[in-house]
């Protein structure tokens, strides 16, 4: 029974990648708009919401086993995301579920929580439209510039600047989860980024199914911010990023030509040096059974190209072995492309059957023996090329922004490292600097806190990560 003298609590799992956190804290801030409060935990909640995965068989899996916990501990339990496409399928695993929406159904979660656990009390959203609550550990209140409910750490957010996608890749069924391709206007996007800077986000990661495709579906339609005008297309869209002074970070980009005019933006030092791009495979022969776009580029000479205008660039890229009809010969093209291109962050991921998806009618199949032994080959291989690569920091000052702090150290990263997926920098700092104890934004001579940016003398580096001494503090 609800308690009808306090706002109806919510809790809130979010599962899968960081569009779908984007798609979290929308949810979260329209409820706190509505006069709800966050619990943090399931025994406080009125009603719980699981935004779910299922990209893979293995993140439909948690998200079922997310949902199952959901209901033991609490019993009310909503669920929305790309697994709520099938809501059957949901339905068949947990029939107690309260609601099943699909992704991107904002207004159908909030209608399911208000009929659910209604608004026990008046909430003006004209007077308040994110109510303040100070004690709520997920919420950025009327402190933060109106940017609603965040689930990063204060210094980053995600900025999504598009939905769904065009593309048919045979091993992928987001495009009928989340639709086509559907880009928010440019002045739209940049006002949401100075909002976020102004309330104190020091790096913006930029995310989408597909970032180099921004502006195709609205065929680069003219719009404005700060009066001027601009194409809605990813180099206008980046040069406005770069003009409000934080890191901004591309992620989930596609090796097209266009994307050659970005790199002088990260020489220039206007976004950071840093591309995320899922290659997937070294293979063409691969490559065209996955039906990947720009399968017939020439990837190495594009990634020379770029390293030629910005010899500081990271390259980060993700990868699948054991597609199926994957050959031994068609994985030694992928390692011998691992060892041309000398990429500095990459991901692999063993190929895993997804319902619906075209390549499960590919022969083939590899046994999963073939794909684990792979696998392991492929990360000795990496972790080579990436050991190499770092060593080539020692001696170097690098900017780090903190994200953690803790007694004799804290914890950052490069220009180089995205939060949760790539390495870090351990910070040594010295006797004179502390972790800072009061107000969050408050300048203090000698104190480190997370969001401070930091320059670092690197002295080591292991496979993946770095660390080093405290040169100096310059900006907290």
């Amino acid at each position: 029974m609800i308690n009808l003298k306090r706002n109806p609590k919510v809790g809130f799992v979010s599962l899968g990648c960081p569009k779908a956190l984007v798609d979290s804290e929308r949810i979260l801030t329209q409820l706190r708009t509505d006069g709800y409060d966050i619990s943090p935990d399931y025994a406080g909640a009125d009603v719980v919401v699981v935004n779910t995965c299922g990209f893979i068989d293995s993140a439909r899996q948690e998200s079922l086993e997310a949902i199952g916990e959901a209901l033991t501990a609490n019993g009310r339990v909503i669920v929305t995301g790309c697994l709520g496409k099938n809501a059957e399928d949901i339905r068949s695993v947990h029939p107690r579920v309260l609601a099943v929406t699909g992704p991107q159904q904002y207004e159908a979660v909030v209608s399911a929580v208000h009929l659910h656990a209604p608004p026990t009390q008046a909430h003006d959203p004209f007077t308040n439209l994110v109510p303040a609550s100070r004690s709520d550990p997920v919420s950025r209140d009327a402190e933060n510039g109106g940017i609603g409910i965040k689930l990063t750490p204060r210094h980053y957010a995600y900025l999504k600047i598009s939905e769904g996608c065009n593309h048919k890749c045979s091993f992928c069924i987001i495009p009928s989860m989340r639709g086509k391709l559907v880009s928010r206007p440019v002045g739209e996007v940049l006002d949401e980024a100075e909002r976020l800077v102004a309330a104190g986000v020091k790096e913006l990661l930029v995310i989408s199914q597909d970032t180099s495709a921004y502006g195709i579906d609205l065929k680069y339609k003219l719009d404005f911010w700060g009066g001027r005008p601009l194409r809605t297309r990813m180099k206008e869209l980046c040069e406005g990023l770069g003009s409000l002074g934080a890191w901004v970070r591309l992620h989930y980009v596609y090796p097209y030509p266009h994307v050659d005019e970005i790199i002088p933006l990260m020489a220039e030092g206007k976004i950071l040096p840093y591309l995320d791009i899922p290659f997937q495979h070294g293979s063409k022969d691969v490559l065209r059974r996955m039906r990947r776009p720009a399968a017939s580029e020439n990837n190495l000479e594009r990634i020379n190209r770029w390293r030629e205008i910005c010899p500081e660039i990271t390259i980060r890229s993700t990868f699948i072995v054991g597609f199926p009809g994957e050959t031994e010969a068609e994985f030694a093209e992928l390692i011998d492309f691992l060892d041309a291109a000398q990429l500095d962050r990459v991901g692999c991921f063993k190929y895993s059957p997804v319902a619906g998806a075209a390549a499960n009618a590919l022969e083939g199949a590899v046994p999963e023996e073939v794909k684990q032994e792979r696998w392991d080959r492929f990360m000795q291989a990496q972790a080579i090329i990436s050991r190499k690569r770092l060593q080539y920091k020692i001696g170097s000052i690098q900017a780090v922004l903190v994200d953690a702090v803790e007694p004799g150290r804290a914890i950052g990263r490069s220009m180089a490292d995205a939060p949760e997926i790539d390495g870090i920098v351990t910070i040594r700092h010295p006797p004179g600097f502390r972790p800072a104890a009061h107000k969050p934004n408050a300048p203090s001579p000698g104190a480190l806190r997370p969001g401070a940016l930091v320059q670092v003398a690197i002295d080591s580096a292991d496979d993946y990560d770095l660390a080093g001494s405290l040169v100096s503090a310059t900006g907290a």
